[in-house]
């Protein structure tokens, strides 16, 4: 008997489904011994507290194409994973209790950055684990790409494409803040797809005055409007130079909803033009899988899947150079995939006049 656990934690997003459901195919039409799956519900909330159930291939059939999670999400942050709960409970020792007391040969989690951190610990403690890359953010090291991001790129690019019509009309600026608060692959990449004149990104501080430069020569050349695609994550020159102190201190007394609005103050002010913001927001994490998306997710699964029938454990399975790899977890937990601001697409983008506010 085969015996294998998945839970999807963190921040739900596109194609999650679709993963599970290359796993258990793959699982399930190549092992040569009978295979119960326990999915835990709420991330590793279930494997912590027991709340778990049976599945088998049909309540995977028919879930390539939804959004979300069939096993529900949560958050439990890696800093707080050796902190007792309210009732004094050992979160640690609880998820390998449970593992064990139902007989798991491994443990399958989808998650991202602070995810694989949790399952690296537990693959340290002695679990045979596997993850997957999940994430809208595109930022674990160690795989070119992760499952969600293509997805999100294609919602948060047409929510750009709207803004255009009626930027244009009305002769404005308009910023658009797409998800990104330490990485700024999503925004760089929506932005691109969508047209934006200046993208303001996590890994390159602005300046607000180089933002106002720009703005001010498409008015120049007669363009009515200006499109700006900030990150949420985005930061000037001014803040990226304080201390962590000193920026704590900063948030803390934060008169704006986000920097997209601090950042379109300064732009009327200085200019006296009108400026709109555009938060796409949750969105940008719903909705069904784009093809793309589909593909690689199964994908992924199914080398999940393979890796589980050679009780090869510790990896998470990654995507580099178009073929899929086996990382191991220790290599990949604790860092983060940023941008380098010297990167190809950085130079071509602004050989296209895209403007980084620098």
């Amino acid at each position: 008997m085969l015996r294998i656990g998945m839970l999807t934690s963190g921040g739900d997003c596109q194609a999650l489904n679709a993963a599970m459901r290359g796993v258990v195919k793959c699982v399930l039409n190549n092992a040569d011994e009978p295979v119960e799956i326990y999915g835990f519900e709420d991330g590793y909330k279930g494997l912590i507290y027991s709340r778990f159930r049976m599945l088998t291939g049909l309540d995977f059939s028919g879930i390539l194409t939804r959004g979300g999670t069939i096993l529900g999400t949560s958050r439990v942050p890696f800093k707080t994973i050796h902190d007792p709960d309210e009732n004094g409970l050992d979160r640690v020792a609880a998820m390998k209790q449970n593992y064990y007391k139902l007989q798991l040969d491994c443990l399958v989690m989808l998650g991202g950055n602070g995810s694989t951190k949790t399952a690296n610990l537990l693959s340290q403690e002695g679990l045979n684990v596997i993850t997957l890359p999940k994430t809208i953010d595109n930022d674990l090291w160690g795989t070119d790409m992760t499952f969600g991001f293509q997805s999100a790129v294609d919602i948060a690019t047409k929510a750009i494409d709207q803004i255009h019509t009626t930027a244009s009309s009305h002769g404005r600026v308009f910023i658009v803040e797409i998800m990104g608060h330490k990485v700024g692959w999503l925004p760089l990449n929506a932005g691109m797809a969508g047209g934006a004149d200046i993208i303001l990104l996590p890994e390159i501080p602005f300046d607000i005055d180089k933002v106002i430069d720009k703005i001010e020569e498409r008015d120049r050349n007669g363009s009515r409007f200006t499109i700006i695609v900030a990150a949420e994550g985005a930061i000037s020159k001014k803040d990226a130079a304080l201390s962590k102190k000193e920026y704590k201190e900063k948030l803390a007394n934060y008169k704006y909803p986000s920097v997209s609005y601090e950042i379109a103050d300064k732009i009327a002010k200085k200019t006296g033009r009108e400026v709109r913001v555009t938060v796409p927001g949750h969105v940008q994490r719903g909705g069904e899988p784009c093809p793309y998306d589909r593909v690689f997710a199964s994908r992924l699964g199914a080398e999940a899947g393979r890796l589980i029938l050679k009780k090869e454990y510790g990896f998470m399975v990654g995507y580099k150079n178009r073929e899929m790899v086996k990382v191991p977890l220790d290599e990949v937990a604790g860092k983060l995939k940023k941008l380098d601001p010297n990167a190809d697409i950085i130079k071509e983008a602004r050989m296209l006049g895209i403007s980084f506010g620098d």
